[in-house]
């Protein structure tokens, strides 16, 4: 069951995942509105520093829990530092470059927030080991980055009231949290898998408390649709070269069931691609031999990079995510 919001009606349409390069909050702004008609996003810029990272900005979003850098990662901490005032001056002034960018807009906008999974499969705890191992611990990051959330989300509503946010949660490290693939903060072992019915469970609670429709990231192979879809997404985010015809069942149930799938297919670091249309020819292929109508395929699949653009140059970022809205147009144009 979803929060009881649904993706919002959109044709033709594709999006970043989350990161861009360089420093300049203005710049990214500008790129992310610029090339994404109808579904920009707020750029997260890593480049900056500890703070700027996925985690960093995670960490700095949650509420009455307070995470500070070390030699291995971060670690809670007891009170608020140095790297819990960055994260959130930065994530103030990624929102002031947006709020900027989108005056008079109207229509969908994406913001993300890492996960609670793969906060606590990244954050340790003050005596040193992972938050995974703790289960109370996992409780309350998810409760605490609720509460977070909400606030967030709150803000951005009313920097940009005509704004129909959707909220993407990067939960990367989720598949290696459910198999016992996440090592130990000395990196000699390996966590106990968490119970699925348990993570589910805390993804329904974050998502069921914040009052927007939820997509999950995930750009890690195996990423488990079911549970996610049980858990109340009404998207899925992965790369789509990671999928194994395995998938396909499990992509067709999410489709029927009225998922939106977010397919990473244009490349995340620079390459030459010229043919946007041919960058979707394996979403096509996947969307005939399951066997739905073509004229629903621009609705139900949008068009991203592979995974977030930090890593790229920036004139390849601009142009990756132009050409991501060339091959989305594409699957609406030419679905077949």
């Amino acid at each position: 069951m979803s929060n009881g919001h649904s993706f919002p009606d959109l044709r033709g349409a594709a999006t970043g995942v989350g990161s861009l390069p360089g420093t300049d909050a203005r710049e990214a702004a500008r790129t992310s509105t610029g090339a994404l008609e109808q579904l920009p996003f707020l750029p997260e810029l890593p480049a900056r520093g500890p703070g700027a990272d996925m985690i960093g900005r995670g960490a700095g979003l949650l509420v009455e829990l307070f995470a500070q850098t070390e030699p291995s990662g971060w670690r809670f901490t007891d009170r608020p530092g140095r790297d819990t005032r960055r994260a959130r001056a930065w994530l103030g002034e990624d929102l002031d470059a947006l709020e900027e960018y989108t005056q008079g807009y109207r229509g969908a906008l994406k913001v993300q927030a890492v996960g609670p999974w793969t906060l606590a499969a990244s954050i340790e705890l003050k005596y040193g080991e992972k938050a995974l191992a703790d289960r109370g611990a996992c409780r309350d990051i998810a409760g605490s980055l609720t509460e977070g959330l909400r606030r967030h989300l709150d803000d951005v509503r009313r920097r940009i009231p005509g704004a129909e946010v959707v909220l993407q949660l990067d939960e990367p490290s989720l598949p290696a949290v459910l198999t016992g693939g996440v090592k130990t903060a000395s990196g000699f072992q390996r966590l106990r898998s968490v119970d699925r019915q348990v993570a589910e469970e805390a993804l329904r609670e974050v998502i069921r408390g914040v009052d927007v429709p939820v997509v999950v990231h995930c750009c890690a192979p195996a990423v488990p649709l079911p549970l996610l879809r049980r858990a109340g997404v009404v998207g899925v985010s992965l790369d789509f070269s990671l999928l194994t015809d395995r998938a396909d069942e499990e992509l067709g149930e999410a489709i029927e069931a009225g998922t939106v799938i977010l397919a990473g297919v244009v490349p995340s670091t620079d390459q030459g691609v010229s043919d946007p249309a041919g960058s979707v020819q394996g979403v096509r292929t996947l969307w005939r031999r399951l066997g739905f109508a073509p004229e629903l395929l621009g609705r139900r699949v949008l068009v991203t990079p592979t995974c977030g653009l930090a890593g790229a140059s920036p004139a390849y970022a601009r142009q990756a995510l132009s050409l991501s809205a060339r091959a989305a147009q594409s699957l609406v144009d030419n679905p077949e």
